[in-house]
């Protein structure tokens, strides 16, 4: 069923949740709700386990969770994301693991492909009416709502023609919800001409995803981030690495004596201050600097004339930065 179905409809959620489509905000809000509704708060930590893509190459781990029983609650959940970056032998052990849930617990796989995606097969096809399929694939109506539900939630007000122009877009969920937050701190209704000014005009949002996702410690969605980017761009590495000096260079800033971001980046420090005093000087420094070193040894050549070696230093620099944001 489509996202705002099972958000109007409340379906039943039994043993197996397939999170599927390509909408990455709304997939990570369906997790949200199934884990409202599965677990209370004060229960959630002790009846809760979260894998990424690239910690279940071993199945075994995701079974074992799976067999805990719930403690002072009606269920267990398991839950592994970016399942979609998976090999297709890690696929298809994960799926074994799927078919035999226990009663009384829950496994969900968010899978972020199209429905009707060849190869790799989505979870979602393979699984049927037997699990709760939950599609973000978004289109003109869903991506209206959204708008509607992101100006009512910042209490901000736009032109028809605004809503239209956004729900008729290309563009993903997170640049729609990221220009609209920027616009709605001038204080007034959002024109058609101020939605063109604003970072609709970029040309590709995954450079930014992609070095948000990282220093946020989620690796396996940069690099899911970043593969899709390359796919499309295969020469275009700098504009990843970019993107992520960039993003260093920020939480280095606000970690300065009364540090501040330029105007126009204002609306991201409630999210960058607190990340930032997170990960510190030394490793936001250390994290820019390789950063800045990679697209040099690109610039240069000494990283190779190939695509393919390009990828495999980003590939690199996001493994070896894949603790950036840990606590000490």
């Amino acid at each position: 069923m489509k996202f705002y179905d099972f958000l109007d409809k409340k379906p039943a959620i039994g043993k197996l949740v397939v999170i599927e489509g390509t909408e990455r905000v709304l997939a990570d809000r369906a997790l949200e709700i199934l884990l409202d509704r599965l677990l209370p708060s004060e229960v959630r930590e002790l009846n809760l386990s979260r894998f990424t893509a690239d910690e279940v190459t071993d199945p075994a781990r995701v079974r074992e969770a799976l067999q805990v029983m719930p403690f002072l609650a009606d269920c267990r959940v398991v839950v592994v994301t970016d399942t979609q970056a998976m090999r297709a032998a890690a696929r298809r052990d994960l799926w074994d693991v799927a078919q035999e849930v226990p009663e009384g617990n829950a496994l969900v796989l968010l899978d972020l492909l199209s429905p009707r995606a060849k190869q790799p097969q989505p979870f979602g096809i393979l699984a049927g009416r037997s699990a709760l399929r939950i599609d973000t694939s978004v289109g003109e109506e869903t991506r209206a709502r959204f708008v509607e539900e992101t100006l009512e939630r910042l209490d901000a007000k736009a032109e028809p023609r605004v809503i239209g122009e956004l729900a008729r877009s290309q563009v993903d969920l997170a640049a729609i919800r990221n220009d609209l937050e920027k616009l709605a701190l001038a204080g007034k209704k959002i024109t058609l001409k101020d939605l063109e000014r604003e970072v609709l005009a970029i040309e590709d949002l995954k450079p930014y995803e992609y070095a948000q996702a990282l220093v946020d410690g989620q690796t396996a969605k940069a690099l899911t981030i970043a593969h899709e980017f390359l796919a499309d761009e295969p020469r275009e590495s700098t504009k990843l690495l970019g993107a992520l000096a960039n993003e260093c260079s920020y939480l280095w800033e606000l970690l300065q004596p009364n540090g501040r971001l330029p105007d126009r980046l204002r609306w991201r420090e409630r999210y960058l201050r607190p990340l930032a005093r997170r990960i510190g000087k030394r490793r936001a420094r250390t994290a820019f600097e390789r950063a800045v070193h990679g697209i040099e040894s690109i610039v240069t050549g000494r990283a190779g004339n190939d695509p393919e070696d390009h990828r495999a230093l980003v590939d690199r620099i996001s493994a070896e930065l894949s603790a950036i944001s840990r606590r000490d």
